[in-house]
């Protein structure tokens, strides 16, 4: 017995397989959208292999991890506190909810809660574009209390994308006006706009403006759009359809800049 186990996790929908001595250590990993297993320990190369043998697929490279490249390593350097990545969709509200819970006899459904579904929902859709090489920052913080719900960052462009909860209702655009079922009209296009520029500022390039309608029973534009999307949850794939405008080492840098918490203190 080698004493190697296989603990699989997930990370933005995609899978890697790492290889642990019994006392937790790595000693390799497999990552199956590279097709690449990368050793820690050349002599345990046969044991590694012979472990990750009912999950590897086709064919797969094999050797120690590769050199980081500079973006790589400015990622690397970030203290902890500063990484954006690791949010999760709808951070800043669920925080908020655990902090300050609604009252238990509340009698309307706290609006927080509708609007952490739709934003779970669709980060999760985002997420799954990464393995067409596009990026998600989630609950991005902006001076003032301000946040992107999303930022998407991909061969097509980048997106700063506002989740908007519709369950089951009717959505009506009119630009810049966005009626929700029976609810009053709200210029929420405006703030989407908002959002974009001031993504734009923050990374010196062109962030394109997106509202995802989470689950409506219909979705009626009125007129073209003003530099802006309106998309439903279900169709997020058409962003990895876009033209490509960034090519992948643009990509990484863009992600690596975004990531850092500091780059938004001044937008």
């Amino acid at each position: 017995m080698s004493g190697l186990r296989v603990i699989p996790t997930w990370r933005h929908g995609q899978e890697r397989l790492y290889v642990c001595l019994t006392d937790g250590r790595n000693v390799a990993w497999y990552d199956r959208e590279a097709a690449r297993v990368n050793l820690l320990s050349e002599e345990r190369r046969e044991d590694v292999l012979d472990v990750l043998g009912p999950f590897l697929t086709g064919e797969v490279t094999v050797g120690p991890p590769p050199v980081p490249t500079p973006v790589e390593l400015a990622r690397l350097s970030l203290h902890p506190d500063d990484d954006l990545a690791p949010n999760r969709p709808g951070e800043a509200l669920q925080i908020a909810l655990d902090r300050e819970p609604a009252a238990p006899r509340r009698m309307r459904p706290d609006p927080r809660r509708r609007a952490l579904m739709a934003e779970q929902a669709v980060g999760e859709a985002l997420d799954r574009l990464d393995g067409a090489g596009w990026h998600t920052l989630h609950s991005v913080p902006l001076p003032g209390g301000d946040r992107i719900h999303h930022l998407v960052i991909g061969p097509g462009g980048l997106f700063a994308v506002r989740s908007l909860h519709a369950r089951k209702q009717r959505v009506l655009v009119a630009d810049p006006m966005v009626t929700v079922g029976r609810r009053e009209p709200h210029p929420l296009l405006r703030a989407v706009r908002a959002d974009a520029d001031r993504a734009s500022y923050a990374l010196t390039a062109e962030v394109r403006p997106v509202l995802v309608v989470f689950a409506p029973s219909s979705l009626d534009i009125t007129a073209p759009l003003r530099e802006a999307r309106v998309l439903t949850d279900t169709d997020l794939a058409t962003l990895t359809r876009l033209g490509g405008t960034l090519k992948p080492a643009d990509v990484e840098a863009l992600h690596a800049m975004a990531r850092d918490r500091h780059t938004w203190t001044r937008v």
